[in-house]
Formats: structure tokens, sequence, C-alpha cells
């Protein structure tokens, strides 16, 4: 049953629940008017029956012999519908005056105190509603009990009662309706925006689905599609640059490698000349390996399944080591790496990953700085950030590019950096390696020509608390 509901459509179950919690509204409204009106219906039957017994007050009398009479006829008799029981007792439970209609009573039981008393008793099949009370008639204390009879109130309810239940199934019924109406009505955008998001495929990401109104949940909700497939249309166009890119950058090492090998067999050549021309597709093979090894790295960090092992690292002291370890390529050009780093950086990041970000970005500034230039490298502490500055004297990165720079396989200048043994992946490892560390990695450029990279990651909370202890301590 279960399973049942949840294959049934939202059309039907928005119809079933309008009409369940409409027909279960209705039944509490029908019960609570039901009973107000029995109590109305009630209320005016006692009312009756107590103007009856002021009435009966009025007309009885007391004889010259003691017993007690009528002065008028007020008991209605005749009227079997109207008809009125009326009883007169002495305090010690013996008969003074009874009507014809008050026979089928049982005998009056006086009341405990001076107060009217109502009940409802069953005599002959019927039930009659009294009321009783003592009375003095010429100083002679008496009881005096008034009965109707309730066929009348009983009927009148139970036709209220049945115009209720026999009214209700219909009014549910159209309940249903008007529900399915409702639900198909509230349920026609989304059937519109089934059938506009049917035509999507991946060459028509561009077209977004249109709806009548875009202020409502179903425009949200195309909002939301639409913003879905303006996202995916930028994923499908990276795949198909990163494709195109991928290809052309492992055609170029494969075509060289095949150029020199059939160069190298076209005609007999000195053992010599065989080393060198497998020299030459080694290097090839070196540069084709480099290129598949930073491609599934990045295969990997973008499925998830690098393991990031995080420590307390002194972000200037890494940064030192990766200097160190640069230090022959930037001494090969003449240039100068100056490190400024006046304090401690503790960060808490991967020490490896962390490294290799920092490696790519100065060997990219080591690359594409001139020779006899300096490249200066600044570490600080700003608020709860550390920031590294890598700043070179190179030709700098144009404001239209640098939106792209950290893509994968994009150049500023395509032959200028094959030349220099670049695949075009640096930055973009770099960035992976600095946000999976939860940092970010910006680049600008310097006011007198060249680029500088910023990479700022987040202090070490043990550092952090440190240094707020140290600066209270100077500060008190």
């Amino acid at each position: 049953m279960i399973g049942r509901w949840r294959r049934a459509s939202i059309r039907a179950r928005l119809t079933a629940w309008y009409t369940a919690v409409l027909t279960l509204m209705l039944v509490i409204y029908a019960g609570a008017t039901f009973v107000a009106v029995r109590h109305e219906f009630r209320e005016r039957f006692d009312e009756g029956l107590h103007e009856d017994f002021e009435a009966a007050e009025e007309s009885l009398v007391r004889t010259a012999d003691g017993g007690i009479a009528w002065t008028a006829d007020r008991h209605h008799e005749g009227d079997a519908e109207y008809r009125v029981a009326q009883e007169v007792w002495s305090p010690t439970g013996e008969e003074l005056y009874r009507s014809d209609a008050s026979l089928a009573l049982p005998r009056v039981t006086p009341p405990a105190t001076g107060e009217y008393r109502y009940e409802t008793v069953m005599a002959k099949g019927g039930r009659w509603r009294t009321v009783t009370a003592m009375h003095s008639v010429g100083g002679m204390p008496v009881v005096l009990r008034i009965a109707r009879p309730e066929e009348r109130l009983r009927t009148q309810l139970q036709e209220i009662l049945l115009v209720l239940v026999l009214g209700l199934p219909l009014v549910a019924a159209l309940a249903g309706i008007s529900g399915y109406l409702l639900a198909r009505r509230a349920l026609a955008p989304i059937d519109h925006l089934a059938s506009e998001a049917r035509r999507i495929t991946a060459e028509r990401l561009h077209e977004p689905l249109s709806v009548p109104n875009e202020h409502d949940e179903i425009g949200r909700l195309a909002a939301v599609i639409n913003d879905t497939f303006a996202r995916l249309e930028s994923s499908f166009d990276q795949l198909r640059r990163f494709t195109a890119d991928a290809s052309h950058e492992l055609r170029t090492p494969l075509a060289l490698i095949r150029g020199v090998g059939e160069v190298g067999l076209g005609e007999s050549r000195t053992p010599a000349e065989y080393r060198e021309t497998i020299g030459s597709m080694l290097e090839e093979v070196d540069r084709l390996t480099q290129l598949v090894d930073t491609l599934l790295r990045l295969s990997h960090g973008d499925a998830g399944t690098i393991r990031v092992v995080r420590e307390r690292v002194d972000l200037a002291q890494l940064t030192s080591d990766v200097i160190s370890s640069l230090g022959i390529l930037a001494e090969e050009r003449k240039q100068g790496l100056i490190l400024a780093a006046p304090e401690p950086a503790i960060v808490s990041i991967d020490r490896l990953v962390v490294r290799e970000a920092i490696t790519n970005v100065i060997d990219n500034a080591i690359k594409y700085s001139p020779q006899e230039s300096n490249i200066d490298v600044s570490i600080r502490a700003i608020d709860d950030h550390a920031v590294l500055t890598v700043a070179d004297e190179g030709p700098g990165i144009p404001a239209e590019h640098r939106a792209r720079i950290f893509d994968r396989f994009f150049r500023v200048d395509e032959g200028r950096s094959r030349d220099r043994g670049g695949t075009g992946l640096g930055l973009a490892i770099a960035k992976w390696a600095v946000e999976i560390n939860g940092g970010h990695i910006a680049v600008d450029q310097r006011p007198h020509g060249g680029s500088v990279f910023r990479i700022t990651l987040p202090l070490s909370r043990v550092a952090i608390i440190a240094d707020q202890a140290a600066h209270h301590r100077v500060g008190g």
C-alpha cells in the first residue's frame, strides 16, 4: 500500500490529501455544529418546560376540603405532540393530582433542595424531560412535577444529523473533484517545465527554460534549473577545451618522437648520432611522462581521491626550503630570489601539497622573469591568515587573461610557454593545491610591470590563540 502510494502521481496525492483534510475538517465542523444545535434545542426545550411549570404554579389552588384543584386548563392534553404531564404530590409521597399524560411516568421523588431539578426519565419506551420543585399552595407544601415528551426534539435532532451525514459524502466528492482540478491547474507549469526540459541536450544547454511566471515557486525552480544548465554548459566547454588541449599537448611530443625516430631510421648513422637521437626521444618521453603524471594528479584531485594530511607547518620555513631547491634555476638566469619573512607563520596544511603549489608559482616566476632580475617573496600574517606573495619583473599578465590564468593548458603566449618547457598545468596544480587546503590564490599586476601572485592560507588556530595571548600581555 505504501509502495503504491509512493508510485502515485503528485496530482493524485495532492487530490487525496486535499480531499482527506477537507473531509476531516467537515466532519469536525459538522460534529461541532450538531453539538451546538443540540445544546440550543435542549435549552429552549427546558425553557418551555420551565414556562409550563410557572403556569402550573399559577393555576393550582387549594379547595375547601384541603385538596388541590386547577383554576384553568393549561396543560394542552388534547395536543399529543405538545402534551404536558402535570403532577402534584405531597412531601410524603401521596398522590394529590395527576394528569392523563403523566400516568405513564414513575412516581416522583421529592427534591433534596428547593431548587428546580431537571432530569430525563424513561416511561413505557419513551423519553420524558421533567422539572420538579417544591411549591406551596395556600400554605400547603407540595411537590410539583411537569414533564414533556422528547420525541419531537429527538426527531428534529435526528433529521439534522441525517442531513449532515448524508451531505458529507456529497461534499467530500465535490471536494475531491475540486482538489483534482486545482492540483491539475497548479501542476500545469511543472508539465510545461518538463516538456521544456526534454528538448535540452548537451548542444542546447544555452537555451533557457521558459515559464509564464518567474516570481512564483515554479519560476524560481526554473531559474535554478537554468543556472544548473549554465554551469553544465560551462563544465562541458571546459571539458571540450581540456580534451582538445590535452590532445594537442600529447600529440606534440609524440610527433617529435616519431619524427626523430623516422630520421634516425632513414639512413645509417654513427653510434654517437644514434645516442643523440635516442637522447632526444627520451627528453620528449620525459616531457610526455610529466604531462601524463600531472593530468592524473589533477584528475585524482577532481575526484576527491587524494587524502590531505594536515599538520602544523611554518609557511616561512617551507617557502625557504622551496627557494633553496629552486636556487640553481635562478642562478642559471642570474636572478635573485629574495625572501622576506619577519616572523613565523604557522598554518595547518598538507606540507607536500602546498610545497608543490609554492614550487609551481616560484618556478613560473623564474621562467618568465628576465635575466638579472629579482623575484621578491614575502610572507606576513594578516588577521587570521598567512599571505605569501611572489612578485616578479616579467612581462605581466594582461587584465583580460587573469581570470583564466589558472585554467588548465591556458597560456598567454603559446610559443613562449612551450619554449620554456611548460605544459600549462603548473598554475592549475597550484590553484588546486591551495584551495584543497582551505586557501585562495590570486594574481595581480605590479605598478611598474611584472606579476604578483598571492597565496592566502588560514593560520593554525593554536597560533592565533597564542598570538592573541601575546598581544594581551603586551597591552597589559
